[in-house]
């Protein structure tokens, strides 16, 4: 296969939403359909190795409808599997310098509980089968989703939606609070560098000891945990990812998503350089060893470009289980490289779930 040169929008085209979502499908390709090396560099043939031996030959490959996908390989067209709603709107009052209400801004705003169950009833009329409910923090990065838990529990009983959600800091009271309602997943970044949660977050007063004790009452409640690493958090910087590794990797958590800094417009870190994917690559290494028996992905958010190709190239050969959104000819290299297949739209953070 020839690989298509990404442009500015990735591969990204507006499709048509009408058309019906389709099943989780399992394929193998032929290996001359990728052009990537399917050499495995030995610095990572260990990794690799490693989860042949703890999980099964498949690898999973997620594209949700939050935004529209499409490659020669793969295509979220017409998905309505899983969407996300921000129950602040555009609103956060940390504005950190990376994101800037950036993020939640494509959300649809549901800022009642009233709101929040006229969207999920949206998302079944188009046949979903998952909500992510996020929005922005507080000063104190506390995302304050209590006054939802009730209209959360009845979408979970009443319309059968999978329901995730998105947390900042979490003490006792909002773990009891999300374990009641039952969700299906618990998101959270986590950040192992003092001085990037003072400086990129805004959080003068916090250090790296109030991710620990998040962690903390959330894995008390037995809640599924799936922590999200930054990889250039710090202005594009490696610093505390490996430190953030080290936390989670004491807690029962049911998968991890490394996401890369993606310099966005109008932020403060428009102009950063993002770690170079080989970088990145040592990271997804990193993960592999030190969390063998967990589901690892690489999700969302991470640099356009060549950048992309080598990262989601390096994903694959470090043995990850999945990739959100996967480069042109991805699907092809893990072929090639003896793995059957899953594509999905729903969230990649539920890997843990199957497809």
């Amino acid at each position: 296969m020839t690989r298509r040169s990404p442009s500015s929008s990735d591969l990204v085209t507006i499709v048509d939403p009408t058309r019906p979502d389709p099943e989780p499908q399992w394929d193998v390709l032929d290996l001359d359909e990728t052009d990537y090396d399917a050499d495995i560099p030995e610095r990572f043939q260990e990794a690799f190795d490693i989860r042949r031996r703890n999980f099964d030959n498949r690898i999973s490959f997620y594209a949700p409808a939050i935004k529209a996908y499409e490659t020669d390989e793969f295509s979220n067209c017409g998905s309505c599997s899983f969407a996300a709603v921000s129950i602040t709107g555009p609103k956060c009052a940390l504005q950190c310098d990376h994101c800037k209400t950036h993020v939640l801004r494509p959300m649809d705003p549901a800022r009642t509980p009233e709101a929040l169950w006229a969207a999920a009833e949206a998302q079944v009329a188009k046949g979903s089968g998952g909500l992510l409910v996020s929005g922005g923090s507080d000063l104190h990065n506390v995302v304050r989703m209590e006054p939802f838990f009730p209209m959360m529990k009845r979408i979970k009983e009443e319309l059968g939606l999978r329901v995730l959600v998105h947390v900042g800091y979490a003490d006792e009271a909002i773990a009891k609070g999300l374990a009641w309602v039952g969700v299906d997943s618990v998101m959270l970044d986590i950040i192992g560098d003092d001085r990037t949660v003072k400086e990129v977050y805004h959080l003068d007063w916090a250090s790296t000891a109030d991710y620990e004790r998040t962690l903390d009452c959330l894995s008390a409640e037995g809640l599924p945990l799936s922590p999200h690493i930054v990889m250039g958090l710090y202005y594009g910087q490696i610093r505390g990812e490996y430190d953030a590794l080290e936390l989670i990797s004491r807690y029962p958590v049911s998968s991890l998503v490394l996401v890369g800094l993606q310099p966005l417009l109008n932020t403060p870190m428009v102009d950063v350089t993002p770690p170079a994917p080989e970088e990145m690559g040592e990271i997804f290494r990193a993960a592999r060893l030190k969390l063998p028996t967990t589901n690892i992905l690489l999700g969302c958010e991470r640099p356009y470009g060549d950048h992309k190709l080598r990262t989601d190239e390096l994903a694959v050969k470090a043995g990850l289980n999945g990739i959100a959104y996967p480069a042109e000819g991805i699907v092809g290299l893990a072929s090639a490289l003896g793995l059957s297949f899953g594509r999905s739209g729903m969230c990649c953070s539920l890997d843990f779930q199957g497809l």
